[in-house]
């Protein structure tokens, strides 16, 4: 063994203690960091030769990055859509490092049976029945492009062919129908191969993000054959639900795919305020949702679930005998893109296990109420204005009078050592985003953000009168 392992080995004990000081200094610091620290990064080093050992690996982190690292795991982080990680979910996550499992395969099998497990607590959670099985992937992106994979597969069944043996050019031409679609099912549908000029953007209802079922229901009796529609359950910009419970009506009309971008907005289903906004979630083909998200687990993590396993596996099979069977009961390995699946679901199944529906119905609804009372925050200052209804836990708002990308910039710049706002444009407005989803943020913190905002409004006002 190299001595310099041999030595970290022997001293791991020590090591360890001074990584836990060095992660808890940083927790305890967040309410105090600034959310996007100023920092330069360090000179460029070559590769070392022979390395310090962990001891000075770990004071050189704390000396040069460490400085420059936002704080995303704290309250007042309001971009992306980004929780924290729980204590419970951090813990979980420390352990699946130490543990190190591949959880793909029954021929080692704890690590699969404890993500089916978990998986089968999050189906309950979001109030899914069995007909649902479900898989961890890395993400939104992953987990929706998991889901349009299925469906693809789904074009070929009714076509008598299968994409993933024959090609997806076997397919001919393609719909994919959305209200509005993520940027994430774009990226999908040009990883498999299907294309963004497939993503038809059927009209939205007045005002809303919302799809418009009359507009849709033209669009489908228009064209022959079967399609995909992507329904949003919680959009980016102001988190409108689509009707999902129409829309499964109008799949048993004209069959096509139904699958539910519910990133975010699954949810819902854990406080009764607001659990109608997915009703009919559990009649989807597919669904996506984010787990680094609400559920505040570390990235990157997801899941997704659908009907039709069987034509997941047909996508993702692994032909190779080290691999495990592939049999009625597909491993996870035939069921994602990654053959290499850490134990993602360890955190997961870690704060769920410690905080139950109960605690998890709190954070949404802690959120919630955040968001709204910063909606009425910016509804009350005459430099802001609010764009859209806060009807979850995100608030779409922008200057008042003519504003600008650059303007808007400026006001996300002047906070941002308070808070982390992400643009965007609604309804062709320039705007920024505040999404609240961290199981730390309270009161305190929304009261520091919209002063700071609305101080930051005023100057950035003044400046471009």
């Amino acid at each position: 063994m190299h001595p310099r392992l041999a030595d970290d080995l022997a001293d791991l004990p020590a090591l360890l203690d001074a990584a836990r000081e060095r992660a808890v200094t940083f927790l305890d610091g967040l309410p105090e960091r600034p959310v996007i620290p100023a920092w330069q990064p360090p000179p460029k080093v070559p590769l070392p030769e022979s390395g310090a050992g962990l001891r000075e690996a770990l004071a050189e982190f704390g000396e040069d990055w460490e400085p420059g690292l936002s704080g995303s795991a704290g309250p007042r982080y309001l971009g992306f859509v980004t929780g924290g990680a729980t204590p419970a979910a951090l813990a979980g996550d420390w352990l699946t490092a130490t543990a190190d499992q591949n959880s793909n395969t029954s021929l080692d099998g704890t690590g699969q049976v404890l993500e089916r497990r978990t998986v089968a607590w999050l189906r309950e959670l979001f109030g899914l029945s069995e007909a649902h099985a479900g898989t961890f992937v890395s993400g939104a992106t992953m987990s929706n492009t998991v889901g349009l994979a299925v469906a693809r597969e789904w074009l070929g069944e009714r076509r008598g062919i299968s994409p993933a043996r024959s090609g997806v050019a076997a397919l001919g031409p393609v719909r994919v129908l959305s209200g509005a679609a993520h940027a994430s099912v774009t990226k999908g549908l040009s990883v498999l191969g299907l294309g963004h000029d497939a993503l038809v953007a059927v009209g939205t209802q007045p005002g809303r993000e919302a799809v418009d079922l009359v507009a849709l229901e033209r669009e489908l009796a228009a064209h022959d054959g079967p399609c995909i529609v992507v329904a949003n359950a919680g959009t980016v910009n102001t988190v409108d639900f689509d009707d999902l419970t129409a829309l499964a009506a109008l799949r048993d009309r004209y069959g096509f795919w139904l699958h539910v971008d519910a990133a975010f907005g699954a949810f819902a289903a854990l406080s009764p305020a607001s659990a109608h906004l997915v009703a009919g979630l559990d009649l989807a083909d597919s669904i996506c949702v984010d787990l680094h998200k609400w559920l505040n687990v570390p990235y990157d993590s997801a899941v997704q679930f659908t009907r039709r396993p069987d034509l997941q596996a047909e996508v993702f099979r692994s032909a190779a005998a080290y691999l495990g069977p592939l049999g009625a009961d597909p491993d996870l390995v035939h069921l994602t893109p990654e053959n290499s699946h850490r134990l993602r679901a360890l955190a997961a199944w870690f704060t769920l296990r410690a905080y139950g529906r109960d605690g998890y119905r709190e954070i949404v609804e802690r959120c919630v109420a955040g968001a709204r009372a910063l909606g009425r925050a910016v509804e009350a200052a005459p430099e802001l204005r609010l764009l859209a209804p806060v009807r979850l836990n995100v608030v779409c708002f922008t200057l008042a009078g003519a504003p600008t990308e650059q303007s808007l910039r400026a006001l996300a710049d002047a906070v941002s050592t308070e808070a982390f706002l992400t643009p965007t444009v609604y309804d062709g407005t320039p705007a920024l985003r505040a999404a609240f989803s961290n199981w730390r943020t309270g009161e305190a913190d929304v009261a520091r953000i919209a002063a700071a905002l609305e101080e930051a409004a005023r100057k950035v006002t003044a400046q471009e009168a």
